[in-house]
């Protein structure tokens, strides 16, 4: 699987792209070792040259930099949490597949999961101008509609439960991400303090 047409083809021509996905036979390893491991470094990485190289300017103080250790740390955990944040909505949409007559199938729901992130991985790129990373919504919302698209392709479900299946997971996932992120800030702050 070549990453760049791969992630084109997801964010320009996702219907299309989906049903080549679902006949695909890769393993879960396969989609975090080529796909998400690197996409997922995107955002801490763009974040980390945003907010302690380039900095944020701030009306009366100035230019703002986070230290480059506790960035750094930041980077690393929040990359790590993110790739268990991938895993953990993939395995809540997996289990939660028989409740709305679904295929209970994790392979399935980890590619529905993986290939769903990248518009959010890919536009995270503006995050290295601290201005422009409130633009990574676009990117997260569009994700949340390949989501829409991709699971009920790849779980096979009956098309009365869509929404129901689509919306639950959605919220998990969102619900996982906002722990991911606040576990992240607590190692920041836990770095900044250990600094001082």
């Amino acid at each position: 699987m070549d990453l760049v047409e791969r992630a084109k083809a997801i964010c320009l021509k996702p219907k299309e792209t989906w049903v080549v996905i679902k006949d695909e036979q890769i393993t879960i390893k396969e989609l975090f070792t080529s796909y998400a491991a690197i996409l997922a470094l995107i955002p801490p990485l763009a974040t980390f040259v945003g907010l302690s190289l380039i900095g944020m300017r701030l009306p009366i103080v100035g230019t703002f930099r986070q230290p480059v250790l506790s960035g750094l740390v930041y980077a690393l955990v929040y990359y790590v949490l993110s790739l268990v944040g991938v895993y953990a909505t993939a395995y809540v949409a997996e289990w939660l597949a028989p409740k709305f007559a679904s295929k209970q199938d994790l392979t399935s729901a980890m590619k529905a999961v993986v290939f769903s992130y990248t518009p959010v991985w890919v536009v995270s790129i503006l995050s290295i101008i601290p201005g422009l990373s409130v633009l990574v919504i676009v990117g997260g919302l569009y994700s949340l509609y390949l989501l829409y698209l991709g699971l009920p392709a790849m779980m096979d479900t009956p098309p009365e439960k869509r929404m129901g299946y689509v919306v639950t997971v959605i919220v998990a996932s969102i619900v996982v991400m906002f722990i991911i992120s606040w576990i992240a800030s607590m190692f920041l702050a836990s770095a900044h303090i250990g600094r001082m």
